[in-house]
């Protein structure tokens, strides 16, 4: 049941917070902002109770973790949950929503505390940080005037090539770039599946560990990808084709 809001309290407000997409120094691609929320914040949504602790606590050492009030958002959470998990906003506290990787929302279960967020009539505060998405798309060469992104295509692999053939026709039809993204332990495979089924001309992008030291960012033709030997296991990508 949702709490009812007080006649002149202030409403807390759900920061989105975008988290690092690897490993790293968090203030090497996030801004001081960033750092400046999560030391006013002790009320959490997350995806991972102990990645976010380990997060937090890399951005402000000196922040206390038992202080801390973190609810999980995940395939296990019940729906009906996640209105309370907004309840502290009533009482004129601020909640911090963060992702595993990147962005809230975008691509991500958050998208369902803000859609709730917005129903309740809360402030949503989007802040800066490293979208995977956006910065492969940056850096393709592809259309970054019309383009969609796809999610994970099917696992079946007839229902995958169908994707993949959808998809290019779709990128040709409407010069709209195509972007998707796959497990990183079926990455390889993805790759060959890719260029077995594109048109030679078809342009690919692979865009592996953004931000991170080993970061891979290449363009080529089908048929160019089909002659180099590229290994992406275990390594998050995002893929994205024009025809």
């Amino acid at each position: 049941m949702e709490e009812e809001v007080k006649p002149g309290l202030v409403m807390g407000k759900v920061y989105l917070i975008p988290t690092t997409l690897g490993d790293n120094a968090p203030l090497e691609v996030l801004p001081i902002s960033i750092k400046r929320t999560i030391e006013n914040i002790d009320h959490y949504i997350v995806e991972n109770e102990k990645t976010a602790r380990h997060f937090i606590k890399k951005v402000s050492p000196g922040k206390s973790q038992p202080d801390l009030h973190i609810e999980s958002l995940n395939k296990y959470t019940d729906p009906s949950m996640i209105p309370s998990y907004l309840d502290p906003c009533i009482h004129g506290l601020d909640v911090g929503l963060l992702s595993e990787a990147g962005c809230p929302g975008i691509a991500d279960p958050g998208a369902d505390v803000v859609k709730v967020a917005h129903e309740r009539r809360i402030q949503v505060v989007p802040l800066v940080g490293p979208s995977s998405i956006l910065m492969a798309m940056m850096s393709s060469g592809m259309n970054g005037q019309n383009f969609a992104f796809n999610g994970y295509l099917p696992i079946d692999n007839k229902e995958r090539k169908a994707m993949i053939k959808s998809l290019e026709r779709l990128s040709r039809d409407k010069g709209q770039s195509q972007i998707f993204m796959e497990t990183p332990y079926r990455n390889n495979k993805l790759v060959q599946e890719l260029v077995r089924t594109l048109q030679k001309s078809t342009r690919l992008c692979i865009a592996c560990d953004i931000t991170l030291p080993s970061e891979f960012i290449q363009t080529k033709s089908a048929h160019e990808w089909s002659e180099i030997n590229v290994d992406l296991d275990k390594r998050p990508t995002i893929y994205i084709i024009q025809a």
